[in-house]
């Protein structure tokens, strides 16, 4: 997961409550609970991310391209032929379900988006256990998501290598169908590791003519990785000594960059062990003040 937007942790830093997260969706809304919010509040919400410079201008760019398509269906022309499916190929813990979701409320606000909300899936949600079963699990979870973003995280799963027989073959077809019966109703976004998903698209010519764009989702960099610490620290009201901040950089320097590194979920974990450590600490104190309650230093660091 990606940092949390400037916007909550300048509120939280400021002991002001940080905006709550966007309700989840329900059958009967209020006029306020359905308010959407406006395309530069998304494009702003995007750049304020940590990293993600390539993504930014990806995204960006489809906007723009949208934007277009938006305007021709409102002079009466035909739309370009332009997918709007994409494949989010990176290690895990780099922005994908983050930017999934606005890619969503941005088509919303575009107005080629009914909703614009996410439903994010994987194999055991799409394929069954037995003959007949995976068709109509798809077809359920396809359903869920019309009028937003079906998100498919580790997509290759579908197609197991080495396996020849496999339902993940029929969830495949299944969603073919589906998203050229439903080509204006849902988007798919197919998520995964980089060299798996060039496997995945290549299994069907189905998937292939549909997902015909890839965003790449690079790695943080280590001064990446403490601003998301920073930011969590900021939007829960800690703040870190210059010692801690260097001492951090460091250890997160020193973690081996492997399939199994986290990336921004490894920044987070690290925030929280961080404040568990600093607990401790400050629970021998016999009478801390506000700064000691709210500092974490180099001894916090696990």
């Amino acid at each position: 997961p990606a940092a949390p937007a400037a916007g909550q942790a300048d509120a939280a830093a400021a002991g002001r409550p940080a905006p709550p997260p966007p309700p989840a969706e329900t059958e009967e809304e209020t006029p306020e609970e359905s308010a959407a919010p406006s395309l530069p509040d998304l494009l702003a919400e995007l750049n304020e991310l940590v990293g993600l410079d390539g993504i930014k201008q990806d995204v960006g760019g489809l906007v723009k391209l949208m934007q277009t398509v938006r305007m021709r269906q409102d002079a009466g022309l035909p739309a370009p032929p332009l997918s709007r499916h994409l494949v989010f190929a990176g290690n895990p813990g780099t922005g994908k379900t983050t930017v999934a979701r606005l890619y969503g409320q941005l088509l919303h606000a575009l107005g080629l988006l009914s909703k614009g909300h996410l439903v994010e899936v994987d194999r055991s949600a799409l394929v069954g256990e037995y003959v007949g079963h995976t068709g109509p699990k798809t077809t359920e979870a396809f359903q869920q998501a019309r009028g937003g973003v079906l998100f498919i995280d580790e997509a290759y799963a579908l197609t197991p290598e080495g396996v020849s027989q496999d339902f993940g073959s029929e969830a495949i077809a299944t969603l073919v169908k589906l998203m050229e019966d439903h080509r204006d109703e849902v988007v798919v976004i197919a998520a995964g590791y980089p060299g798996e998903m060039d496997r995945f698209i290549s299994s069907n010519p189905g998937l292939a003519s549909r997902f015909t764009r890839t965003l790449h989702f690079a790695d943080y960099s280590t001064e990446e990785l403490v601003s998301i610490v920073e930011h969590h620290a900021r939007r829960h009201r800690y703040e870190l000594t210059d010692a801690a901040r260097k001492a951090l950089a460091e250890y997160l320097g020193s973690i081996p960059r492997g399939q199994n590194f986290g990336n921004g979920r490894t920044a987070r974990q690290l925030f929280q062990r961080m404040t568990e450590r600093q607990a401790m600490r400050v629970a021998e104190l016999a009478n801390p003040d506000p700064t000691a309650l709210m500092t974490l230093d180099e001894t916090d660091l696990p």
